[in-house]
């Protein structure tokens, strides 16, 4: 496997920041959106659905300039540096809430651990279709309030990071039955708090006043704290560790008032299943002390009674070639992110790149 490129964008200005960017990888762009075309024309004819991609994409678009204009002028940025219309890079920022109003099946995503302490160290799985293996990139932004380092996809802003105040970011989707694709794209929520929290506080401040039209959780960690933020056109909720000082977070909701929308785990009870699983893992006294152990923890097949690491039927077509494309774990007190280029099964100490954000 090839080296997987590292794009370090810098500046103040987040339009020429935007232009940078899109210019560097207009190509990569390009790829990553005829993937993504193709997806969402599968999963709306999957269920009988009519999307009308370009109106959707804009219209996330003006609810991200109404709450944060610096991000809207970035994605205008860049749409202008890879000669794009403006409408397909606010569509891939907003695949998420694109992919809700299809009401596309998910087999198989993100499973987060963390453990809190004097020292906290999360981390999961990245579970995504396989035909997007080679549309995402390791980046180092700076320029923005506080400078971060993370994984993205292509055209997308942010996605999983962490940044130099040592506020680290890990994204896991869920659904809710009154998702859809009018609010602040949760990628660009996940964006927002990578470049602009300096603090524990800041990122719960950011993630709670978030007007967004799709479901996701957002787990925080510092130093010494951590949260799963669970976000939805329904509320907000902040799920603490448990007493051990632990997190366990896959693509259900947790919060009672949240869970009585449950669209996700209704339809594909398997998230319980990882989350059972990995529960149980760490009472039986499994660490996680490091990246080694986050991938041990997360290793888990069919014959484990759950798949957290996915790999994709062969005989499987697009939309249902689910796969583990990558391992991270975040050590927010150094202000690093640890990437597995695959899933933790396949993962060892040699395999690890670290990045500082710092």
């Amino acid at each position: 496997m090839s080296p997987r490129t590292h794009l370090r964008v810098e500046g103040t200005d987040p339009r020429r920041r935007g232009h940078d960017r899109g210019r560097r990888t207009g190509a990569e762009i390009a790829r990553t959106w005829r993937t993504y075309s193709e997806l969402f024309e599968v999963a709306a004819a999957a269920r009988g659905v009519t999307l009308d991609v370009p109106a959707l994409a804009l219209r996330c678009l003006a609810a991200t300039s109404a709450w944060s204009p610096e991000l809207a002028e970035e994605i205008e940025g860049v749409a202008e540096g890879a000669g794009v219309p403006l409408w397909v890079v606010a569509a891939l920022n907003a695949r998420t809430e694109i992919l809700a109003v299809a009401g596309t099946p998910r087999g198989g995503e993100c499973s987060t651990v963390v453990r809190t302490g004097p020292r906290s160290l999360g981390g999961q799985t990245w579970d995504w279709h396989e035909e997007l293996a080679d549309g995402w990139h390791v980046q180092s932004v700076r320029g923005d309030t506080v400078s971060f380092t993370g994984i993205t996809e292509y055209g997308i802003l942010a996605k999983i990071g962490v940044n130099e105040a040592g506020v680290g970011v890990l994204f896991n989707i869920l659904g809710h039955m009154d998702d859809g694709a009018h609010g602040v794209p949760v990628h660009l929520v996940a964006r927002r708090v990578l470049g602009g929290a300096e603090s524990f506080a800041d990122a719960i401040d950011i993630l709670s006043g978030a007007p967004v039209s799709a479901s996701t959780v957002v787990t925080v960690v510092t130093a010494d704290r951590a949260a799963c933020v669970e976000l939805s056109p329904a509320g907000v909720a902040v799920i603490p560790p448990d007493e051990t000082g632990r997190l366990v977070h896959t693509n259900h909701f947790i919060d009672p008032a949240l869970a009585a929308g449950e669209f996700r785990g209704r339809a594909e009870p398997e998230t319980y299943d990882r989350s059972r699983l990995l529960n149980e893992r760490l009472r039986d006294g499994h660490r996680l002390d490091d990246a080694d152990d986050i991938a041990a923890l997360l290793t888990a097949h069919h014959g484990d009674d759950a798949e957290v690491c996915c790999h994709p039927p062969v005989d499987a077509k697009l939309g249902a070639r689910w796969a583990t494309l990558a391992t991270i774990a975040v050590d927010p007190e150094a202000g690093r992110l640890m990437l597995h280029d695959g899933g933790p099964c396949t993962a060892r100490p040699s395999t690890w790149t670290t990045i500082s954000a710092r």
